[in-house]
């Protein structure tokens, strides 16, 4: 994982190639959830005020390319093999893991495509992320929930200070509603770092008011946050007006690549995919699919065996039928095993081998009028073959 005791490894590699990270203006962007739909938001308002943006984010869903992207554009596969070839010495000397190269290569080709500013989302936490080398212009919270608490700690609090440790000494911070309890640590942490805290206070822009690739759904979650993060950026010269603004809010699919948030696959039926996983976001995924009008529902339902799925399952909605299954990875829990836990709380459905299988079978099974939705893990919503 990109979690890690110290960034060392990140540091030493980094430093083999000539600090690349030291080379652009960055903007950091954490949070249990909303930081990728808001790291993309943020580069596609950057791109239609015409600076050349750098984005990385993580996991991907097709391609490792879509990791790293400039203007949109994935990293290249010859990049990607010379970057490797070019430091099989150094990555044998420091035995760096999968994502501190990762980060580093991103680093690499955002100095070499000599970009404006680069958008980094964390991979998990924030102080001991891989990401967190760089020196940002703005850090960004945009939420904090229970996740990952076998390395980032079992309250709010643990994982809000983990959090809070990408807020550097005098760069100003966003945050986005957290609980009282995740604020107070924030806020602790950048008086200690002299670093101002911008907090939401009042509603602007109106969704109503805005058009978009991105479902509105996503929009409204994260709108306010990218607003003020656009609105702090401002404040430190960079040029870009409101209709910057509303081009990069109405074009960030096309701009960004953005996929696997509330995104509609097929129209009849309605097909909805997320790779929302955790409470939080789960909570928020059955409320939006309540919303919608259906005939029947229909879930495509995946996890992985390190997720606590027995806090997760009584969040779904009861009436429905399921279609449990398991993703083509390790960490996927067995989809016989998944089902089992579900019937012992009501959730009635079959087990197939693959997510292929599954959603194959609720396509057979549902009508034009009805919604499927596919979820449970990133790794599901990756195997799906209309994303």
């Amino acid at each position: 994982m990109a979690f890690k005791k110290d960034l060392t490894n990140t540091l030493l590699l980094a430093q083999k190639l000539g600090n690349p990270h030291q080379s652009f203006e960055s903007i950091h962007v954490a949070g249990t959830n909303g930081k990728g739909s808001t790291s993309h938001l943020i580069a596609s308002v950057l791109q239609s005020a015409g600076y050349k943006v750098g984005l990385y984010t993580s996991p991907h869903l097709k391609s490792f390319r879509e990791r790293i992207r400039v203007n949109g554009l994935e990293v290249s596969e010859s990049f990607i093999k010379d970057f490797v070839n070019q430091n099989k010495k150094a990555i044998k000397e420091i035995s760096p893991s999968f994502f501190e190269i990762t980060v580093v290569m991103a680093f690499e080709h955002f100095a070499k495509q000599q970009v404006d500013f680069a958008v980094i989302e964390t991979g998990l936490g924030g102080r001991l992320d891989s990401t967190n080398i760089i020196s940002p212009v703005i850090s960004i919270i945009t939420s904090i929930s229970m996740d990952h608490q076998d390395m980032l700690g079992d309250t709010i609090e643990a994982i809000a200070s983990e959090k809070a440790g990408i807020i550097k000494e005098n760069v100003p911070v966003v945050v986005g509603n957290l609980p009282d309890s995740a604020l107070k640590v924030v806020q602790l942490v950048a008086k200690e770092k002299n670093a101002a805290l911008d907090e939401p206070l009042s509603a602007m822009t109106r969704i109503d008011q805005l058009d978009s690739d991105l479902s509105p759904q996503v929009i409204r979650l994260n709108l306010h946050t990218v607003e003020r993060a656009i609105n702090q950026l401002r404040s430190i010269g960079l040029s870009v007006n409101n209709d910057h603004f509303s081009a990069g809010i109405k074009n960030v699919v096309a701009q960004t690549g953005l996929k696997g948030r509330w995104q509609i696959l097929r129209n009849e039926p309605l097909v909805i995919c997320d790779v929302g996983h955790n409470e939080d976001a789960v909570l928020w995924l059955m409320n939006q699919i309540s919303k919608q009008p259906y005939e029947r529902l229909h879930i495509v339902w995946g996890s992985v065996a390190d997720k606590s799925i027995e806090k997760v399952l009584p969040l779904l909605i009861k009436e429905c039928e399921y279609y449990f299954c398991a993703a083509n990875v390790p960490r996927a829990m067995k989809a016989e095993e998944l089902q089992l836990l579900a019937k012992e709380i009501g959730l009635e459905g079959g087990a197939y081998a693959s997510v292929g299988e599954a959603y194959h079978m609720a396509l057979s099974q549902a009508d034009s009028g009805d919604l499927i939705f596919v979820g449970g893990s990133t790794f599901v919503v990756a195997e799906i073959k209309d994303l």
